[in-house]
């Protein structure tokens, strides 16, 4: 697997998914957008106060996660794309990316509703089949967070049918992501930080 690709931190503080060759194309063919995930990735932590308060817009995870790559020259962005149909068009716009750079899409999914998975994944694959994205790179977090959850007394807001790794996996390997090289990252508790 091309995993291995990945420094040891990464391969030991995250849960590590691919299909593809997601790293393989990543590392040769995006060298500096493999680097900034490495970075940034090396260099989060998940603090236990962001852990113990109420959600908002955007969790204290994602806005960490993000911030820091758009500091490096990511985007949001939301491709306008159009449907021609005998002559008649119409509005397709994509769902707004999380992070864009150079044909590679990241999205964060800490604690939404498990379905935004298969509206990332359906977007990669749209996005990939009109050769505006090579890889898609989703973040998300570990089943086994689950048990710091409830130690901290937020398991109820972290519940089973929001976004952790069992929710996703079973959806790429059913093929959701279409030709699209997926890599997925699970933040692991290796990460947790007690501030």
């Amino acid at each position: 697997m091309t995993v291995d690709l990945l420094p040891p931190f990464i391969r030991s503080h995250y849960e590590v998914h691919e299909s593809k060759h997601a790293c393989a194309i990543l590392k040769q063919d995006f060298p500096q957008e493999w680097n900034e995930i490495v970075e940034v990735l090396t260099d989060f932590r998940l603090r236990k106060s962001w852990l113990t308060v109420g959600g908002g817009r955007k969790s204290k995870v994602s806005e960490a996660i993000d911030s820091e790559l758009y500091a490096r020259g990511w985007v949001e962005k939301q491709f306008q794309t159009e449907i021609l149909l005998d002559g008649h068009r119409q509005d397709s716009p994509t769902h707004q990316i999380d992070c864009f750079k150079n044909r590679v899409a990241l999205e964060i999914e800490w604690n939404n509703k498990d379905p935004f998975y298969d509206r990332d994944l359906n977007n990669f694959r749209l996005l990939f089949d009109l050769r505006a994205v090579s890889v898609g790179v989703i973040i998300t977090r570990c089943d086994h967070l689950q048990d710091i959850f409830d130690e901290l007394g937020r398991g109820s807001s972290f519940g089973a049918s929001t976004t952790h790794m069992s929710k996703l996996l079973p959806r790429i390997h059913g093929g959701s992501g279409g030709g699209c090289p997926l890599l997925v990252f699970g933040i692991s508790r290796a990460l947790y930080q007690e501030d």
